[in-house]
């Protein structure tokens, strides 16, 4: 009995040496998804402040979960990361909305794909490419939306300039 207390305590001190990194990866691209996650959802886009950190805590988790299979492979940690990147860009084409005359959510599309990419950067170990990327993504949403909005098309126009990321019609959003 002596032995397999021994035994698992053991296991259990290795797992939780193990975690201590994970765990660290997965708050920092988590706490890096918020602001954007908030951004969107002060918005009130179709991806909000639930849908970024676990965009963000997923991709990471992947390539962190990968990362003991894949050593001295660094194909395979491509090819992984290329596909989580193609699943970003399928999450993302949920937040588009097309209507009539206008084409809506590229700009929360975007900022999937791209907190999909600072996961990953998290995921990967590269801290600073995922900051300086979430940075960016949440300052383009928040600073350029005033430029945006001043090259609107005229009332009426079939034709839609921007990013088209309005909030949907009235009419859509039941």
């Amino acid at each position: 009995m002596d032995r397999l207390l021994e035994f698992v305590m053991d296991r259990l001190l290795e797992i939780a040496n193990d975690l201590g990194p994970h765990l660290a990866a997965l708050s920092a691209a988590y706490v890096l998804a918020l602001p954007i996650g908030w951004n969107r959802e002060k918005a009130e886009r179709s991806a909000g402040l639930r849908t970024f950190p676990l965009v963000a805590v997923a991709t990471c988790g992947v390539v962190q979960a990968t990362e003991g299979i894949l050593n001295d492979h660094p194909e395979g940690t491509a090819r992984i990361i290329e596909g989580l990147m193609t699943g970003m860009g399928f999450i993302g084409g949920g937040a588009i909305l097309k209507t009539d005359n206008a084409v809506r959510g590229t700009a929360t599309a975007a900022s999937l794909w791209s907190t999909g990419a600072t996961g990953a950067a998290v995921g990967l170990g590269a801290y600073d490419v995922a900051f300086v990327v979430s940075l960016f993504t949440f300052l383009t949403l928040w600073l350029l939306v005033p430029f945006k909005q001043e090259g609107a098309p005229e009332a009426g126009s079939m034709v839609q300039t921007g990013d088209g990321d309005e909030p949907p019609p009235r009419d859509l959003q039941k």
